[in-house]
């Protein structure tokens, strides 16, 4: 009878420490799986990557393992580009020639002509009271387009010595009030005289009775007037040096 028992209590022990080794290798299994990562089928990850979901690393050049040192050096290397801001301050053009050229001109012009009427003037000075004498062009006597010929010769305008109606064909048309600037010549009698406007009132001439002197337009002379005629101011400029 107690033998039995002590079967009995000894199988139970053997069943209860059986069950008790099953549970715990159970539970230590359960954390082991628990803890391994999961691994992916080939294919699966293949996907992933194509989707954009996981990228493949990329293998590094050893050349360039340092991406942004090489990157500055590149930035801060001297560039060769050419100023052209100074290249075009410092280049002539021929549009500022083409522009001051007139201006230039007038300028050249302006001073010839004062050259010219200050000889001019010194020139009729010098023969007032000279007598007259038709066809003679000085030194002693004048007509009147000897006179005209002997002082623009005098004032550095080497004109012919002709007449004056071939002075009325040579020269240029004024009229307004270029007409009673000094220096223009004024025609008298048809082309038969010619004299030297001083201003709107007087002229210079080789009067038949008076000689070398200045006279008044008013009265006499203002209802003989056939017109005037100037020598261009172009050829002044060219001849007064």
């Amino acid at each position: 009878m107690f033998t039995k028992k002590f079967v009995l209590f000894g199988l139970c022990a053997i069943f209860c420490f059986c069950a008790f080794t099953a549970l715990t290798f159970a539970q230590t299994r359960q954390r082991i799986v628990g803890n391994n990562p999961i691994i992916k089928p080939q294919s699966e990850s293949t996907e992933l990557v194509n989707s954009g979901v996981y990228s493949r690393p990329r293998a590094q050049n050893p050349s360039t393992t340092n991406t942004p040192l090489v990157k500055q050096t590149v930035i801060s290397q001297p560039t060769t580009r050419r100023n052209l801001t100074n290249d075009l301050l410092v280049r002539p053009t021929v549009s500022s020639k083409a522009v001051n050229a007139p201006a230039a001109n007038a300028l050249n012009a302006t001073s010839s002509m004062a050259m010219f009427n200050g000889r001019l003037e010194n020139a009729m000075n010098s023969k007032l009271g000279i007598r007259y004498h038709y066809g003679s062009q000085g030194p002693n006597t004048y007509d009147c387009s000897g006179l005209v010929w002997s002082v623009f010769n005098q004032a550095g305008v080497p004109i012919t010595r002709t007449s004056a109606a071939t002075f009325w064909r040579e020269f240029e048309p004024v009229y307004g009030d270029d007409r009673y600037k000094f220096g223009t010549l004024v025609f008298f009698n048809k082309l038969g005289h010619v004299g030297i406007v001083i201003d709107e009132n007087t002229f210079y001439q080789a009067s038949s009775s008076k000689g070398v002197t200045y006279s008044k337009f008013a009265g006499y002379w203002e209802k003989r007037i056939v017109g005037f005629r100037r020598v261009p101011v172009e050829t002044l400029a060219a001849m007064v040096k």
